[in-house]
């Protein structure tokens, strides 16, 4: 069964999503980004959905610059989810590697058919 890790520091939004995927997935959850990046190499998740504000050293970008920067972890798919939604946020997050950008509040069928089609 494929790992997938969710990042975000309000549960409320890693239980939505979760509740989505446990069906077809290994699901991890991290509530801020230094925990994500413990999660991510011990498990070496296929794909990572990962806010970008965050409490905590770590906010989302630094998460996706240091997975798509490692040789070890850069072929794990990310996907931003986030309220920064405006066109320089996406083009930061594709500047830092995103594989792709969901705004919230989240489709979750469109984040399941992207997890599909990886």
């Amino acid at each position: 069964m494929k790992k997938v890790l969710l990042v975000d520091d309000k549960e409320i939004n890693r239980k939505l999503l979760s509740i989505h995927l446990v069906a077809g997935y290994e699901v991890f959850e991290a509530c801020n980004g230094i925990q994500a990046l413990e999660i991510i190499k011990r498990e070496k998740p296929y794909a990572v959905l990962l806010d970008i504000m965050m409490t905590g050293e770590l906010d989302g970008l630094d998460v996706l610059n240091s997975i798509k920067t490692d040789p070890v972890l850069k072929d794990i798919l990310v996907a931003m989810v986030t309220v920064r939604d405006k066109e320089k946020d996406i083009k930061v997050g594709e500047k830092y590697g995103a594989d792709a950008y969901f705004s919230k509040p989240f489709d979750t069928k469109k984040i399941l058919h992207w997890l599909s089609a990886g």
